[in-house]
């Protein structure tokens, strides 16, 4: 058992982790010199740069020629996002997780999306033995799109949230990632709720890094908006320099995560 993994979990017992998910090796490195405790992967970021749209499209090759590269220049513990196991047959998502967990991953975001709760369930017990057999203290984080996707009217979302969470914690899950809550009182609510850790992902509108921490947040991730920035950016310089000869770096904008998909869709 690596000591990469037992770090990783120590991590989400030692205040406030965070997370500002990248989409390559050079990315993971400017984060591990830049302070970060750890390394996550965005699975939109990664399939945008390798030219496949977010949502269970990158083939397997490519996410693992991607954390080969991360793992191989970070000293840090790494954690992959593999969106939904990319299939809904057990037997694939088995094989996915074998291999990023051979490639060098110690922790993962798996999802729910619009499925039963019931089959990420069993996609966390696939996971579980995956790790075991591997003899890595695997990190499951599960995320849980009832706010991101708008499962439910909104005055159930912190019922059906915590309903989810002690689901997947049952089956073996070590996190929740309640993506999308940015109330304080409902983030309190699933925090209190709940003996998972819980993560929430970055927006705007989000209570500070200390208020999280204190209603009882463990993780914070950025997601794809660093990506979504950088791809405006990109955009903007483009646009300047095949119209000037110059680049121009005033007023860079971010695109929006579904200006980046649809380019590839």
């Amino acid at each position: 058992m690596s000591t990469l993994d037992s770090r990783f979990h120590q991590l989400h017992q030692q205040g406030l982790l965070i997370l500002t998910n990248v989409a390559d090796a050079t990315g993971a490195r400017l984060v591990e010199h830049l302070g970060g405790a750890a390394v996550a992967t965005s699975s939109a970021a990664v399939a945008w740069a390798h030219g496949y749209p977010d949502g269970n499209t990158l083939p397997l090759e490519r996410l693992i020629s991607t954390v080969e590269s991360i793992a191989r220049v970070i000293s840090v513990p790494l954690t992959v996002d593999i969106e939904a196991g990319y299939s809904d047959d057990l037997g694939r998502v088995a094989e996915v997780l074998d291999a990023v967990i051979a490639a060098g991953a110690v922790g993962i975001n798996i999802e729910d999306g619009s499925a039963d709760p019931e089959l990420l369930a069993r996609k966390i017990e696939v996971a579980r033995n995956i790790a075991s057999k591997r003899e890595v203290k695997l990190f499951i984080n599960a995320r849980t799109d009832v706010y991101l996707r708008g499962l439910v009217p909104a005055e159930d979302r912190v019922a059906e949230t915590l309903h989810r969470a002690a689901l997947y914690q049952a089956a073996g899950t070590d996190g929740l990632f309640a993506a999308g809550v940015t109330s304080a009182y409902e983030i309190e609510a699933i925090c209190k709720g709940t003996s998972l850790p819980v993560n929430v992902l970055g927006f705007d509108c989000l209570p500070s890094p200390a208020e999280l921490q204190a209603l009882g947040v463990r993780r914070l991730s950025a997601g794809s908006a660093i990506a979504e920035f950088l791809y405006g950016a990109m955009g903007g310089l483009v646009k300047s320099f095949l119209a000037t000869g110059k680049l121009d770096t005033h007023d860079l904008k971010a695109f929006s995560y579904g200006d980046v998909n649809g380019l590839l869709k």
